[in-house]
């Protein structure tokens, strides 16, 4: 297998070298996987709490991009990082048009259902689970969320959950999805999303740390010193990334949100490269990954 970099020299050969780096882009989403590791110790972090954290994002089950065996590959991966607690950031649901079948809710879900962890495995929606689902706007529940629960994996819909490890306590909070239809209760003023940040909040109720989820990045500039690390995917790492640039991003901050460790303010987030595809079946200079994050 050429690499990268060969492609990139090959460019000036014209048309076959054209075609080759076509052919890798294709190639990458269904052969590569890499885990993207990152050690931090957040501002007002709990001393001697260390957590390892496992994060699986952007899977959009379809076929043949990211069929059943993909994901329960996927899933013994990342069982086998030995993670404290396993973080499922969203989108599940594909909104792919160049696919040759879907992958039911129920099977992408029961793959899922391999994943391990002493502390859990917790997960929030995307908003291709909402914006997928034709009944979810009436409903208010999207399938993916009624498949995730059936297998037992909790979904958190503004809502948060006080964990320990060792004897020392952290929160996991869970943002509804920020593109969701906004739904029959909302204000009138909002067109979109389903997230409650500051309702989510008020429900941690000590000074331990708090980790969040929230499927998009977009939200980060609202989140309060008070949460120690924000995990975000959506983005896919821009899924083509050219020098660490990526022309296409799906937030209104462009790059500044686009992919990895982010600190602003002091405050953290970690936005993950994902693992599938959106729009088109194409990755390059962002592969699939799994991340692992080593906090304390």
């Amino acid at each position: 297998m050429i690499s990268r970099r060969g492609f990139l020299k090959a460019l000036g050969g014209g048309a076959a070298a054209l075609a080759a780096l076509a052919g890798y882009a294709v190639a990458e989403p269904l052969l590569r996987l890499q885990t993207k590791r990152y050690a931090l110790t957040p501002p007002d972090w709990t001393p001697g709490l260390k957590l390892r954290v496992a994060v699986l994002t952007d899977i959009h089950a379809c076929e043949p991009w990211m069929p059943i065996d993909r994901i329960e590959a996927i899933c013994r991966a990342a069982n086998a990082l030995e993670p404290d607690v396993i973080c499922l950031l969203g989108d599940y649901v594909s909104g792919m048009r160049f696919a040759t079948g879907n992958v039911e809710p129920d099977a992408w879900a029961q793959a899922l259902s391999l994943l391990r962890a002493p502390l859990g495995v917790h997960a929030v929606l995307g908003n291709h689970d909402w914006l997928e689902d034709p009944l979810a706007e009436a409903s208010g529940i999207p399938v993916a969320r009624r498949a995730l629960e059936k297998v037992g994996i909790p979904v958190y819909s503004n809502s948060a959950v006080r964990l320990e490890k060792d004897g020392r306590p952290f929160w996991l909070a869970g943002l509804e999805d920020q593109i969701a239809p906004p739904g029959p209760s909302a204000p009138a003023r909002r067109h979109k999303g389903r997230d409650d940040l500051p309702g989510t909040l008020k429900q941690v109720v000590d000074d331990a740390p708090v980790i969040l989820m929230a499927h998009e990045p977009d939200i980060f500039p609202q989140v309060p010193d008070r949460v120690s690390l924000t995990l975000s995917g959506h983005t896919h790492g821009g899924q083509v990334r050219l020098f660490g640039y990526a022309p296409v991003v799906p937030s209104r901050f462009g790059n500044r949100y686009a992919y990895g460790h982010v600190v602003e303010g002091g405050r953290n987030l970690i936005v993950s490269g994902g693992l599938g595809c959106s729009m088109l079946p194409v990755r390059f200079g962002s592969p699939p990954e799994i991340n692992l994050i080593e906090l304390g």
